[in-house]
């Protein structure tokens, strides 16, 4: 699927509105997220070497409210969708939950995944629920669209799995129809290919900077052409795995790839990835912190094993060897080397990291006390007073 031009009548990207949460956000040399556990067993590779972690909403809030309080800039939600056997764990709904959060917050960017072709979403309800997220956290909401990779979840809906690159087809009209509805003045009606059609249909209020933030996490053709014409944010995967030396070695052509692809249309995009760190006051204690990770992990009921396009060929010992901490990539050493390796992704064309922990109890202060003051140091992070002032 080639790149097309966006539609004329839709709403600016809050990046390009001054004063939007997102562009006061995007001021920051490099983003910094935390990765919410909305599913038992995500992220970090569960372990007794860390302070158990919950799916639940309490245990969640205070991730978010912690990370805010720390000058974070996003809270990004997973979501999972599978039956029993498949994947045998509890998970909540990151569309609600973040929701609910966007009422206990006031700064934080907040990113709720959504499988936007299951059911499928009728565009009308999309556009609404979106512009009343947008008003609840004054234009600090956003969504990641998943089209959906797995033929399980797809059949859970009742419908069959759709081809790769149709699915990006049919997510490119039901958006063109959604950005047409936070934009246009008057009634709009549609009729296309996809089962939904509109008469008259309209939504007020309009989102307050444009539209909602929108995020995709892709490797693919049509996923990043997808991402050009639509995304704000692009979560990549590293293709040469989840060791460092090899992320780096293979993230400045991809990064390079999504932005090209975006600036060919006239518009740009910022690249976030989503690392694990294990940190402490010295390289040997980091390193010896990881090696009781992996040695205490704990078996978990959870089977799901990803086989989207991005996570294809990677050589990811978490997942095939029963090693390694987890996550897209592995951040380890004290905290002058986690600076180092952030430099690193930063120079490597990474916008910013959205950050998942193997103790959330500790590790998040932790980062917050000896690590972001490092960051700030190295013109990495800027104080959030002096953003906001």
């Amino acid at each position: 699927m080639s790149a097309q031009p966006v539609p004329q009548t839709v709403p600016l990207s809050p990046a390009d509105i001054p004063g939007s949460p997102l562009a006061k956000a995007l001021t920051q040399p490099l983003l910094i997220g935390v990765f919410l556990k909305l599913a038992e067993n995500h992220g970090a590779r569960p372990t007794d070497a860390a302070h158990p972690a919950s799916w639940s909403f309490d245990y969640n809030q205070q991730i978010a409210r912690r990370a805010e309080a720390l000058g974070f800039d996003l809270a990004f939600a997973p979501m999972r969708w599978l039956p029993k056997g498949q994947d045998d764990v509890a998970s909540l709904d990151s569309f609600i939950v973040l929701a609910a959060m966007a009422a206990i917050t006031e700064r934080l960017l907040l990113i709720s995944t959504t499988h936007v072709l299951y059911g499928p979403i009728h565009p009308v309800h999309l556009a609404k629920w979106g512009a009343t997220l947008d008003h609840i956290s004054k234009g600090r909401w956003g969504i990641n669209i998943v089209t959906g990779h797995r033929a399980v979840e797809h059949e859970m809906f009742g419908r069959p799995q759709i081809e790769h690159d149709q699915r990006y087809e049919r997510a490119s009209e039901l958006f063109d129809v959604v950005l047409r509805l936070w934009a246009e003045k008057e009634n709009y009606s549609y009729s296309g290919r996809s089962p939904w059609q509109l008469h008259d249909a309209y939504i007020s209020p309009k989102p307050l900077y444009g539209r909602p933030i929108m995020v995709n996490a892709t490797g693919s053709d049509a996923g990043i052409d997808f991402a050009a014409r639509y995304s704000d944010l692009v979560f990549v995967t590293s293709p040469g795995g989840p060791n460092m030396e090899e992320a780096l070695a293979t993230l400045p052509a991809h990064n390079a790839r999504i932005k090209q692809a975006a600036q060919r249309i006239g518009r740009s995009v910022r690249t976030i990835i989503n690392p694990v760190i294990v940190s402490r006051d010295t390289p040997r204690e980091a390193e010896e912190y990881a090696a009781a990770i992996v040695r205490k992990a704990v078996q978990s009921k959870d089977k799901y094993v990803s086989d989207a396009h991005a996570w294809r060929g990677r050589d990811d010992p978490s997942r095939k060897k029963g090693k390694g901490i987890g996550g897209n990539i592995e951040i380890i050493g004290s905290p002058e080397q986690v600076v180092e390796q952030l430099q690193a992704l930063k120079a490597a064309g990474i916008d910013g990291v959205q950050i998942g922990f193997p103790d959330f109890a500790t590790d998040l202060d932790y980062f917050g006390q000896r690590i972001l003051p490092l960051l700030k140091q190295a013109g990495l992070r800027i104080d959030t007073q002096e953003i906001t002032s």
